[in-house]
């Protein structure tokens, strides 16, 4: 895996507030676990979240795994940290622990 992938990811996830890599489209989920957690982020009024649909580039599929060490898609990052993944988002959502990242 190229470092330049990496280094993309990196200043992706730097740069915005709110960053999920998932399967498909804020749109258009193409995975149940993509389409939880968008509406999970919608639930906590986040409007602007910057997407990465996984699907279309296997380099940032393969990519986001190994900078996260984390094996599944979706992937959330607030304020370039990772948080997890959908059932990490649900856990963090009920205990109202994702609410208050978010608006911090």
């Amino acid at each position: 895996m190229s470092n330049d992938i990496h280094s993309w990811i990196k200043d992706t996830v730097s740069q915005h507030p709110v960053v999920l890599f998932m399967k498909g489209t804020a749109q258009f989920p193409q995975c149940g676990f993509s389409g939880r957690a968008i509406q999970i982020l919608q639930s906590c009024g986040i409007e602007n979240i910057v997407t990465i649909n996984v699907l279309e580039d296997a380099e940032v599929r393969q990519g986001i795994k190994e900078y996260s060490n984390w094996p599944t898609i979706p992937q959330l990052f607030v304020k370039g940290e990772f948080v997890g993944g959908s059932d990490i988002m649900t856990e963090m959502y009920e205990s109202g622990e994702l609410q208050n990242l978010l608006k911090s």
